[in-house]
């Protein structure tokens, strides 16, 4: 057994047996390193080295906890969670909770594609502007879980075909440059056409997610959500100062191309305009961290145990034992490579970073199969963006579940893993493999 598929599934194993995600994490990069020739002194180097890579968004995650709970003070939440209840009027009627409900997940949908598209910020809005809405959600029910279908969606999708953005940066940068740089004759117009089959994947499994999956009604605590998201009294001023903060915050960001500097921005035209001289500002900026750690945690030891994998050197045996595997079957071919792929992907956690690692092998193994092209460019596109929707270590679920747990009611593996690897992986393998044999 190659060590990466060893490790990839202790990882997932025990993450589904409710050992916590970091913990898992930082046992399976142990594996990893044992059974794929290092001993243990390089194993724990190699995790010690990858570290630093989740350093950055960890901290990240922290601001943006605390600029998040900053703005719940501000009164600008209670105003949005009011307007929305307002709209639902008080004593709703099935058609309208159903109305206001594709409303608010249009609306969310809409936001997590102009964070990879229009506006970069991947996944900085989803602390500031989900929990807010926690109130509202609970008023109609809503199952988070497809909430996290929905985000995951529009922060996935979107980059595999949108050629802007973080989609530009994928499609153009990575995947175009990996793959001529390997030898396939491709142009920049084939590779989103080429994506078209395997994104309708990922839109039919957001269509059974929301029309069939989770479309019954859930109940959530409402004391719970009061605990972290207080309505406050609604001060025209304090929610001035939450307009320009999250402006600021926006702008600084755009600017730097750092979350880091843009949430620390927010916080402190906060802490300087006395918006926040209700509370301590020191209790707020830990409220946020708290909310947010594990997440950063998270990120930081899946860096780790991606490091680990690398250095063992198993990733490119194992796309190759492919080769020796399924002889002239060009069916087996297509889907044992896509599957390859989503073991990588779910291990490393970036479908941004599979490419490298697997276009080097893929891309003269399917050439040797005969596939075309746009083919290719399928299965090469296809296999890296299996597994980041579904990891426990992907910015894809660990969006959703920093702006869906903040009141500690949605479980980041069963409430936004699962659902997610269900709804979009399976139906990526499909699509992607339809991709390449009629491609």
């Amino acid at each position: 057994m190659n060590a990466v598929v060893i490790s990839v599934c202790l990882m997932l194993g025990l993450s589904m047996a409710r050992v916590n995600v970091v913990i898992a994490l930082t046992i399976s990069a142990v594996v990893a390193g044992l059974f794929g020739g290092l001993n243990l002194h390089d194993t724990i180097s190699a995790f010690n080295h990858g570290l630093g890579g989740g350093a950055q968004i960890a901290l990240s995650y922290a601001l943006l906890g605390a600029f998040a709970v900053a703005l719940s003070h501000s009164g600008l939440t209670t105003l949005i969670s009011k307007k929305i209840v307002h709209s639902i009027g008080a004593n709703p009627d099935a058609a309208n909770i159903r109305k206001v409900r594709y409303i608010l997940l249009f609306a969310l949908l809409s936001m997590a594609i102009a964070s990879q598209n229009v506006l970069p910020i991947h996944i900085a809005f989803i602390p500031i502007l989900v929990p807010p809405l926690l109130h509202v959600m609970s008023k109609l029910k809503l199952d988070r879980r497809l909430v996290a279908c929905v985000m995951t969606f529009g922060l996935v999708t979107t980059y595999m075909i949108l050629p802007v953005g973080f989609g530009g940066i994928f499609l153009n940068d990575i995947l175009l440059a990996n793959l001529r740089a390997n030898g396939l004759q491709a142009v920049t117009g084939e590779v989103t056409h080429a994506m078209l089959i395997p994104a309708l994947g990922m839109f039919v499994g957001l269509l059974i997610a929301v029309f069939i999956s989770y479309r019954k009604p859930r109940e959530y605590n409402e004391e719970q959500i009061l605990a972290v998201e207080p309505e406050d009294g609604i001060n025209k001023r304090n929610i001035t100062i939450a307009l320009i903060a999250i402006a600021s915050t926006l702008a600084v960001q755009l600017y730097t191309d750092s979350m880091i500097f843009g949430a620390l921005v927010g916080f402190v035209i906060f802490s300087a305009s006395g918006a926040l001289k209700h509370t301590a500002d020191q209790d707020i900026f830990n409220q946020g961290v708290r909310m947010m750690a594990n997440i950063g945690f998270i990120m930081i030891a899946a860096a780790g145990f991606a490091a680990v994998i690398k250095a063992t050197g198993e990733v490119p045996s194992l796309v190759e034992s492919v080769g020796t595997m399924i002889g002239q079957h060009k069916g087996i071919a297509a889907f044992l490579m896509l599957f390859i792929g989503l073991l990588i992907t779910m291990g490393i956690g970036s479908s941004f970073s599979t490419i490298p690692i697997i276009a080097t092998i893929y891309v003269p193994l399917a050439l040797s199969f005969d596939f075309s092209v746009a083919a290719t460019i399928a299965l090469v596109g296809t296999a890296a963006a299996l597994g980041d929707a579904g990891s426990p270590a992907s910015d894809s679920t660990l969006g959703p579940t920093a702006g869906l747990n903040a009141d500690g009611q949605h479980d980041h593996i069963r409430d936004s893993v699962i659902p997610t690897f269900i709804h979009y992986n399976i139906p990526l393998l499909i699509f992607g493999w339809i991709a390449a044999m009629v491609l």
